[in-house]
């Protein structure tokens, strides 16, 4: 009988195992810059090349490796952190599964040099897809170079499920972040194509997350700290007032390892609870510390997800953590219950004698007779000594007010509806117009953006907005993850009106769009950096993501009290759009109420 089970070979074996923890060129880096942590290296370099598809090499100065462990370094499962089972409870370093290099070198040609701390002389070895090619003394500093070219060479099929080069450098940039976070003690430098991106100094944590994503990040931070038997808690949270609509600069580590957890992150957001509005996210780079044989973080090959043995209580204890921060630094609204807040008194009323209550009597009312209306005594309110209106006086105003607020009747009409009737503006926010059917409401900060966006897509299409060159010259902090992006769609963002150089990470704008205000510039910016720097965007959708992104961020400010010509404007615009129902993020502009509606709601 012929047997069917079989050893696989070892670069088949290797193939496989890459396939768990290579997924992209972002992997390679983690693993890399990881083995350079655990070397006691004070100082990394990163130098990728075409979103680390061409090139990716990773420079340290720590201990080296003898040649016999360079050479051991790429078989399966060599590893220095595990000498038995029980030491993947004990663990306080990065890698210890020993399958990284094996892993890489099985889909990409590599190139080691290493030279141990005490030698004169170090090691190079180059392999390429598991086969070793090379291997000869060198001469080079004290410490680790090890370069990674031609990932997934071997493996198209893999290769061609790279995404663009953009999105692949977000991938290295955040796992960049998360390790350059975790070591602030250690400097790091990352470059791109011979770009400089970031040069870190070695620094105290809040100064490293400064340096990461910008100088305007240092006024968002609140520390939080927390030492129990449990958990040890630190790390900084940011305002309330600087959330933002989608998941940013989220970061959770323990025992200095990056993690993800959803149920932590919900404790997160109820420390939040009624400070921050539906759908927004909080930033936080929070640090725990907990026994090692507390953790379990071999349940994933990435190592990204952690089980935690008192989960519960490390909840309770972050949530209080945080609550308490935001109360010290007098973020949270305070309440105290033996407070009495209808007692209190405007500050001039304080200053002012007291005075006991009075009360007038007319001796010559009669209850029998009617008085009339130029007769009437007068009433008074004993706590505001104002006059209280008559019948009249409420129809009088009621007359005016009518008047005032409504605008002549307009021709707009739409397919729906006749909007020829009376409009009138709510709260500087609504337009109610009265139609055949009832009344139409209609939001006129949403009508607005859809007129903009409209304007702004048609003009798009034809010829590039125009810039306004700005009197003074506006600089913006920005990370140099949203610098490279900026760069990398330089042509739209030039064509929407933009005109930059750069000073660092710091963008020095020269010109912007002609309708954008100067005070809605820096919101502006702040949102077309998230836009393109956070979020994954199909080429094709890149000018409608622009241009929605633009027209939302340039209609941010309160509406004031509109003259009726405004508003007949606004409305008339509105319904010459083929999407007047709709603001382009999706919102609903205007609803209809019909007038059975109205009438039950005075039964």
């Amino acid at each position: 009988m012929t047997e069917v089970i079989h050893l696989l070979p070892d670069n088949i074996a290797n193939q496989i195992a890459a396939g768990e923890v290579i997924q992209r060129p972002a992997s390679v880096v983690k693993e890399l810059i990881e083995n350079a942590v655990d070397a006691g290296a004070s100082h990394i370099e990163l130098h990728i090349k075409d979103a680390g598809k061409t090139s990716i090499q990773v420079i340290d100065d720590g201990r080296g490796m003898t040649e016999g462990d360079a050479r051991m370094s790429f078989e399966r499962h060599a590893t220095s952190k595990l000498q038995s089972a029980d030491d993947l409870f004990k663990l306080s370093t990065k890698g210890f599964r020993g399958e990284a290099l094996a892993s890489i070198a099985a889909i990409a040609h590599v190139e080691l040099e290493t030279v141990f701390e005490s030698a004169a002389i170090g090691t190079q070895i180059k392999m390429a897809g598991s086969k070793l090619e090379a291997l000869e003394p060198v001469a080079r500093s004290k410490g680790t170079a090890i370069t990674v070219k031609n990932l997934f060479f071997n493996v198209p099929a893999r290769r061609n499920f790279l995404k663009s080069d953009q999105v692949e450098t977000k991938h290295i940039v955040e796992e960049f972040n998360r390790i350059a976070l975790t070591h602030p003690e250690i400097a790091f430098k990352f470059s791109h194509n011979g770009n400089v991106l970031q040069d870190l100094l070695s620094a105290k944590l809040r100064k490293r997350i400064v340096d990461l994503f910008g100088m305007n990040f240092n006024k968002k931070l609140v520390p939080i700290e927390e030492k129990t038997d449990i958990v040890t808690i630190k790390g900084f949270i940011g305002k309330p007032e600087f959330v933002r609509k989608k998941r940013g600069e989220q970061y959770f580590f323990v025992n200095n390892r990056f993690f993800k957890n959803s149920y932590l992150n919900h404790a997160v957001t109820q420390a939040f609870d009624n400070l921050i509005p539906p759908k927004t996210f909080p930033a936080y780079f929070i640090y725990f510390e907990v026994p090692p044989n507390s953790l379990d973080v071999n349940i994933h090959p990435t190592k990204t997800e952690v089980k935690f043995e008192d989960e519960r209580n490390i909840y309770s204890i972050l949530r209080s953590t945080i609550k308490l921060a935001l109360g010290k630094y007098n973020i949270a609204p305070s309440i105290d219950f033996e407070h009495e807040p209808q007692f209190d008194l405007p500050n001039e009323e304080r200053q002012k004698p007291v005075q006991p209550p009075s009360i007038q009597v007319d001796p010559d009312y009669n209850p029998f007779q009617k008085a009339s209306a130029s007769t009437a005594p007068s009433t008074t309110s004993p706590s505001s000594g104002a006059m209280k209106p008559n019948r009249e006086d409420w129809e009088n105003y009621y007359e005016i007010t009518e008047d005032q607020a409504f605008s002549e009747t307009s021709n707009t009409t739409v397919p729906e509806e006749d909007t020829g009737g009376k409009k009138l503006q709510v709260h500087n926010k609504f337009a109610l117009v009265q139609v055949k059917t009832g009344i139409m409401l209609i939001d006129l900060k949403r009508a607005k953006e859809r007129i903009l966006y409209d304007d702004l897509m048609e003009q798009f299409m034809l010829t590039p907005i125009a810039s306004q060159q700005l009197m003074f010259p506006f600089e913006h902090n920005m990370q140099y993850a949203e610098k490279l992006e900026w760069e990398n769609n330089k042509t739209s963002l030039k064509r929407l009106g933009f005109n930059w150089e750069w000073h660092e990470n710091t963008i020095v704008l020269s010109g912007a769009p002609s309708f954008l205000e100067d005070e809605d510039i820096a919101q502006c910016l702040d949102a077309i950096s998230e836009k393109v720097a956070h979020e994954e965007i199909d080429k094709g959708e890149l000018a409608h993501e622009l241009i929605r992104t633009l027209s939302e961020a340039a209609n941010t400010r309160k509406l004031h009290q509109l003259q009726p010509e405004e508003l007949n404007h606004i409305i008339d615009r509105l319904f010459q759009s083929e999407q007047h129902q709709f603001s382009p993020s999706g919102r609903r502009i205007m609803n209809t109420i019909a007038l059975e509606e109205l009438n039950n709601y005075l039964k």
